[in-house]
């Protein structure tokens, strides 16, 4: 049976566990539906042009793991940021774990996503937030279908979050394969402000498919500063689809740095709902043997006096396989924006693969939009000079490397993420980074 037919006969099941008369059931029907008249991309569609999933959906996943499976903190100690006070919270094949998770009440809400749609309390929240921007394509139609656990942050007005929030999802990989669909809306009010880490990992070489959905709602002022770490082994593939809407004077940037997984999709989206926005997005690749990562981007410009920064880099070697796919639209009354894309490449192998097709669609006539996009080699001059210093060539290959991302990392607020990226970047490159940050 094919992957589309056993998801939608296993719809049956599915609800036989929730509450069919809540209106969300309703919405989760409707994803369905959609889904089912979709089916999953293909490459005929051009925002799949460079991407194929064929090889993935031929897997026999099981759609609802188990669900008693449970791993030791010593296990996965190494995948928590350590180096810093946080709140976690904790999946393991989809479901929430009380043991390694680590949350509190005190201002805000972090919890489960299933607790937010049982309570009373967060019911008039589901209705306001939940799935209102979420763009109904193919993948999110099936996150919502099937929509019951995630994180749920609600952080009220004037709250500045002291420490970080860590949302880690665990794949045991106890099944021959697995497929996982963590649902997560968060909420940030007037004033407010927080930090988040994300990251999704196998824990075994069984396959994984992560179809991933998160809603991200900035209220007026707020700021949002969110860091997500793509370093997954070779049988795990991850759809990453991440909904942004700013209300006016806020802030959020999105840092995705992807050094692992077999094929990785990052559809980000911001949608600016007020003047003076800024919405940053920055990201670093480093890729090898036949990995394949995709950055798809959005901004969508709506009111004046607003702007956005990208910056993506990017580094393939064997056979791997880059896109990056960036658009900026500007409509006619997002008078005096101000849009900056650039996407840099470098290629080691000359066998890896690079497609870049950066967007702008401007409508308004008094703007500052710009965007390019480099491919190239690393400098054999610059490589020359530092070996004639006595820096042995794998090392002074590294150090070009690293001064290359840089430029990412430097706007990484979070000093211990940032020191914890440097080391994942230096084991990329097989190399020690021999500096503290």
């Amino acid at each position: 049976m094919e992957l589309r037919e056993k998801i939608l006969s296993s719809y049956v099941a599915f609800e036989d566990n929730v509450n069919i008369n809540s209106d969300l059931h309703e919405i989760r029907t409707k994803a369905l539906q959609n889904f089912e008249k979709l089916g999953f991309p293909t490459k005929k569609l051009e925002a799949w042009k460079y991407t194929s999933l064929n090889s993935v959906l031929k897997e026999d996943y099981s759609i609802f793991p188990d669900r008693d499976a449970s791993v030791e903190f010593a296990d996965v100690k190494k995948y928590f940021i350590h180096e810093i006070d946080s709140y976690k919270i904790v999946f393991v094949d989809g479901k929430y774990s009380s043991f390694l998770s680590t949350t509190t009440h005190d201002g805000k809400d972090i919890c489960l996503l299933s607790a937010a749609f049982s309570k009373e309390k967060y019911k008039p929240i589901i209705e306001k937030y939940f799935n209102k921007i979420a763009k109904q394509d193919n993948l999110t139609s099936l996150n919502t279908a099937f929509a019951t656990e995630g994180a749920f942050i609600h952080i009220p007005k004037n709250v500045e979050v002291e420490k970080p929030i860590q949302i880690i999802n665990f794949t045991t990989g106890k099944e021959h394969a697995t497929m996982l669909q963590p649902r997560n809306l968060i909420i940030v009010e007037q004033n407010a402000h927080v930090q988040i880490i994300e990251r999704h990992q196998n824990l075994n070489n069984n396959a994984v498919l992560t179809n991933v959905v998160t809603e991200i709602y900035t209220d007026t002022h707020a700021t949002v500063d969110y860091y997500k770490i793509q370093n997954d082994n070779n049988d795990a593939s991850l759809v990453d689809n991440t909904y942004i809407e700013q209300q006016k004077e806020s802030t959020c940037s999105v840092h995705t740095f992807s050094f692992g997984g077999n094929i990785t999709r990052n559809n980000l989206n911001f949608y600016q709902k007020g003047e003076y926005i800024n919405s940053i997005l920055k990201g670093i690749t480093i890729i090898e043997g036949k990995q394949h990562v995709d950055h798809h981007t959005l901004v969508n410009h709506i009111e004046p006096n607003c702007e956005s920064h990208q910056d993506y880099k990017g580094i393939y070697t064997d056979r791997s396989t880059g896109v990056f796919n960036g658009k900026v639209i500007v409509e006619k009354e997002a008078q005096k924006t101000n849009a900056y894309q650039q996407n840099n490449n470098v290629l080691i192998s000359d066998k890896a693969t690079i497609n870049a097709k950066p967007q702008l669609e401007i409508f308004a006539d008094d703007v500052k939009c710009s965007h390019g996009c480099t491919i190239g080699q690393l400098d054999g001059q610059a490589l020359f000079y530092m070996q004639q210093r006595g820096i042995p060539k794998k090392e002074a290959k590294a150090l070009l490397m690293y001064a290359f991302a840089n430029t990412v990392l430097e706007s990484v607020k979070i000093p211990e993420v940032k020191k914890r990226i440097t080391k994942l970047i230096a084991n990329k490159l097989g190399v020690n980074i021999g500096f503290e940050l």
